[in-house]
């Protein structure tokens, strides 16, 4: 019974928990019930990863039930192995976030916990639709938690980068939402067709679309995903965003968020538009490239710790962008588990600036210094999640980069071993800035004296960033406990865009 509704379970329990707290005025009473409830989403998504069964079908857990009937919509949810990563990773940044903020926020503790709970509703909603329409909901969903949580509860200049962020959002989600509304009535133009959204369907007749058309659509979906991921230069509004948001904020968005857009070039923009895909694959690995080593570049002359980290996110992202156009089983492989390990390493990273933000009330580089001997749990924390970021061999970095550097150097798509070459000039860059900040904070000696009586970490912290390395390490030495669900979705998805060439050959011929 349960099997039969989990998706809609995992949906819906994080807003019956937000609804709930409502009646409380308790705060700790309110923290305690979106942590319960977020921790029950985190149980469910582990029933739902035990029972996946990557040899199954290609989605599993289905729901369909008619909606909009009149225009053909459905509430259609289910996944695949990709997804399946993505919806767990989700679960689990939540309930890591409402711990970790327990005593971080001051003030409208109820309404932030809420909003938490609200913005895992729209994520995991993304991630789990199989129809357009009801995508695009959750999709537009998210945005109101995320636009209240920077604009309330960040810093300084929250409201300029609340809004920012969400003009910015705002702006794909419309080209979005014509070229969903285009592909619907396409599908109802063809011969005993008529208007839908149901992926599914559209998967099927995709094949059929005209390249003229198809071009268009694959413009609008992609450049709405590429301002999420983002993509150079699209990428403007992430570090105001990232800089002005509450802890909690920065890890979601690092988290999960931006992975919304790397999913997105994922479920629709390769397999609904494979011609047009192969047309502006040259642009889009340029522009992962350039992501790369720009982010690199700038992270370098950095001051703001939690900027470096932003910008940081933009090269590891570039990655991401880079294996899924190098369109081969490793390539995009790499670029699933590095969705994930960025959710792990990036937002620990956020985590543990957050901290340090609590005690000192800085992110200034100069402000500190031989922080190792002042609070060395801390530190070492600090180390792992920086040598997971920057690939060291037995952490999860190394298996992405690996993976997504392989690939490129043999895609035929790609058809040019410059392209991982470069990339990975971006991995010595990384190391480079990483260890620079790195040296910068914890090293040299303790010259501020206000650095000298900061507390380390209590045990709930403790126990936040220990969930943390358990995952950055486990991935590091076994990463096939994830690699297994998601190789038949991306095999599929290879599989597609090959027959997709082999016509365009053919067509030529």
């Amino acid at each position: 019974m349960i099997s039969a509704h989990i998706l809609t379970l995992l949906i819906f329990t994080p807003l019956v928990g937000g609804v709930l707290l409502l009646f409380f005025r308790n705060e700790s009473v309110v923290k305690s019930i979106a942590i319960l409830f977020s921790a029950a989403d985190v149980a469910l998504a582990i029933y739902l990863y035990l029972s996946f069964d990557p040899a199954g079908n290609q989605f599993q857990f289905v729901e369909e039930m008619p909606w909009i009937t009149n225009l053909n919509i459905s509430y259609h949810l289910g996944i695949d192995g990709i997804s399946l990563l993505l919806v767990s990773l989700t679960t689990l940044l939540t309930l890591v976030s409402l711990v970790a903020s327990w005593s971080s926020i001051q003030k409208r503790v109820k309404a932030f916990n809420f909003f938490i709970l609200f913005l895992e509703v729209g994520m995991i909603g993304v991630f789990s639709s199989l129809d357009l329409f009801l995508f695009y909901i959750f999709w537009e969903a998210m945005l109101i938690p995320m636009y209240f949580i920077i604009g309330i509860w960040g810093h300084e200049r929250r409201v300029y980068a609340a809004i920012k962020f969400f003009i910015y959002t705002m702006f794909g989600s419309l080209l979005m939402l014509v070229a969903i509304i285009w592909l619907g009535y396409y599908a109802g133009t063809l011969p005993q067709g008529k208007f839908t959204t149901n992926l599914v369907e559209l998967y099927k007749i995709a094949p059929t679309i005209p390249l003229s058309v198809q071009t268009w659509m694959f413009l609008a979906f992609t450049l709405s995903f590429a301002i999420k991921v983002p993509v150079f230069p699209l990428h403007t509004w992430l570090p105001d965003a990232h800089t002005e948001a509450p802890m909690a904020g920065s890890v979601l968005l690092a988290g999960v968020l931006l992975k919304m857009g790397t999913y997105g070039l994922l479920r629709f923009s390769l397999p609904l538009f494979p011609q047009s895909t192969f047309i502006f694959l040259p642009l889009m690995a340029i522009l992962a490239i350039i992501g790369i080593l720009y982010g690199a570049l700038v992270s370098m002359v950095q001051k703001d710790l939690k900027k470096l980290v932003a910008y940081s996110s933009v090269a590891h992202l570039g990655f991401v962008v880079l294996g899924i156009f190098a369109i081969t089983i490793e390539s995009i492989q790499g670029s699933v588990i590095q969705m994930v390990n960025h959710g792990f390493t990036t937002g620990m990273l956020f985590l543990l600036v957050g901290m340090l933000y609590d005690r000192r009330h800085t992110r200034e580089i100069n402000e500190f210094g031989g922080l190792a001997k002042v609070v060395p749990l801390l530190a070492t924390f600090f180390m792992i999640a920086m040598l997971g970021s920057i690939g060291l061999p037995g952490l999860n970095g190394f298996v992405g980069e690996f993976l997504i550097l392989l690939g490129s150097f043999k895609s035929e798509f790609l058809g040019n071993e410059a392209y991982a070459i470069a990339a990975t000039l971006g991995v010595i860059l990384a190391a480079v800035y990483m260890l620079w900040m790195y040296q910068r904070v914890f090293f040299k000696t303790v010259d501020n004296p206000r650095n000298q009586s900061l507390k380390d970490l209590d045990v709930r912290e403790v126990a936040v960033l220990v969930v943390m390395v358990l995952f950055i390490i486990w991935i590091g030495i076994y990463p096939m406990t994830f690699l297994s669900k998601s190789e038949p979705a991306v095999k599929a998805l290879v599989d597609t865009m090959a027959r997709a060439k082999i016509g365009v050959l053919t067509s030529v011929r």
